[in-house]
Parts: structure tokens; C-alpha cells; sequence
């Protein structure tokens, strides 16, 4: 994994900042695709970006902030080809890259404190997919939204 997305609205913008020191300190390449400020934005617009650049494969991973980390998980799943996952702790972390090949992760800014955020990004890169019996619900999801496409 070499690129990865992060987003955020006006709740998450603190957190964002300390989530981007983390993963460039890590090495990865960061497109930071905002807000900047605390000043009121519709979370919808940051998470789409994000997403749609997931989706279109530009960046291999994303991480979403929001005020409870909600409303980005509802936006980034309307898009092909992501799994987005709101972790709340190491263990949903891990679960959400063993068994879910999340390619989104989800945090709430105001819900976790700095230093949990910072575990829960790193246990979230640092996890695989395990694959295994998990590969057939993966499946089951690709074949949902492809039916979903044929449809529109």
C-alpha cells in the first residue's frame, strides 16, 4: 500500500491533521482531500471524494472523519467497490480488515480520543485480509452491487 485518501467535514479537521502526521511518518502517500478548518461543511462532499477515489482504485486505501464517523460510513458505501468500516476499537479494527477487506476506515472525531484514533489507524494498516471462509461473503457483496448496476 503505497497512497491513501483521507477526508474529513468540520468535526474531524483536528483529528485529520494528527491522522495525516501518522500515516506520512509511516512513509504513505497522503492526498488530503479536507475540510480544512472547523468552519460548518456538508460531510457528504468530503466523504464522495474519498470514496470515488477509492472506487476508481486512484488511491489503495481511505480514512473518513466525521463527528461520529455515521454519516461518512452511510456516503462512502453508496460507492462500487468500497467497504467502508466504522471502527471504534482495536478489535472492530482488526475484524474490519480480517474478515471485511475494508478498503474505507471510519472514525468518529468526536467519539475517540487522539491517541485510540492513532492505534486504531495502525492496527487498521497493519492488518490483512484473512481470506479463507471470508471470500464468499466478499463475493456475495461484488455480486450485490453489480446487481444493483445492471438495475440503474
Amino acid at each position: 500500500m503505497n497512497k491513501i485518501a483521507v477526508g474529513c467535514d468540520h468535526a474531524g479537521s483536528t483529528l485529520k491533521n494528527e491522522i495525516i502526521q501518522l500515516l506520512e511518518s509511516a512513509g504513505l502517500s497522503v492526498l488530503d482531500f479536507g475540510a480544512n478548518g472547523e468552519s460548518s461543511v456538508d460531510y457528504p462532499d468530503f466523504g464522495a471524494k474519498v470514496a470515488s477515489a477509492v472506487s476508481r482504485k486512484e488511491v489503495d486505501r481511505g480514512i473518513l472523519i466525521c463527528g461520529t464517523g455515521i454519516g461518512m460510513s452511510i456516503v462512502a458505501n453508496k460507492f462500487k467497490n468500497v467497504r467502508a468500516a466504522l471502527c471504534h476499537d482495536h478489535f472492530t479494527a482488526k475484524a474490519s480488515r480480517e474478515h471485511n477487506d475494508s478498503n474505507v476506515l471510519v472514525l468518529g472525531g468526536r467519539v475517540l480520543s487522539v491517541d485510540m484514533a492513532k492505534e486504531i489507524v495502525e492496527i487498521w494498516l497493519n492488518t490483512s485480509y484473512s481470506g479463507g471462509r471470508h471470500d464468499k461473503r466478499l463475493k456475495k457483496i461484488l455480486d450485490i452491487e453489480e446487481s444493483l448496476e445492471r438495475k440503474r
